[in-house]
């Protein structure tokens, strides 16, 4: 994998009813290294309406997602299959406690990608929102001529 990669994220949140899905899709570039047989991506997004960008930190391990954002928000979110972890959500709005209880991780690892499915359930100040699906897909920039790669 190059030092440079095109980092997919797709969202999906189901309501209670499970009736309607908020769909969320974000295409960035990013520095990508490999560490203690851990994968790690770098980047920043940038939010309407806010100067300054949030710098996140992606960490993908053996059955375990981390995510890190600091700048705009803040927050260490872990994602360990089969397993709640809470973590503190500070935005300019305030702060929320964000549970995460994650069902499924499974992590697809090829020459020239990195898939990752996550299945979870959300819950902010203990009460549940809903469950949530996220896509990750980590490609080489250099390669990538804009279309994402489906497994």
């Amino acid at each position: 994998m190059t030092k440079e990669v095109l980092l997919t994220l797709r969202g999906l949140q189901f309501d209670q009813r499970e009736e309607n899905a908020d769909k969320i899709e974000i295409v960035t570039v990013g520095d990508y290294y490999k560490k203690n047989d851990k994968h790690y991506v770098i980047y920043e997004e940038v939010t309407e309406g806010f100067d300054r960008p949030t710098k996140n930190r992606l960490k993908i391990g053996s059955h375990m997602v981390e995510l890190t954002r600091n700048g705009l928000v803040n927050v260490h979110m872990i994602f360990q299959e089969n397993k709640k972890n809470m973590s503190n959500y500070n935005t300019p709005f305030g702060q929320i406690l964000v549970g995460i209880d994650t069902k499924r991780i499974v992590i697809e690892e090829r020459e020239d990608a990195i898939l990752v499915d996550v299945d979870y359930a959300l819950d902010i100040n203990y009460e549940f929102l809903s469950d949530c699906h996220i896509r990750i897909e980590i490609l080489p920039k250099e390669e990538n001529s804009g279309f994402t790669l489906r497994a």
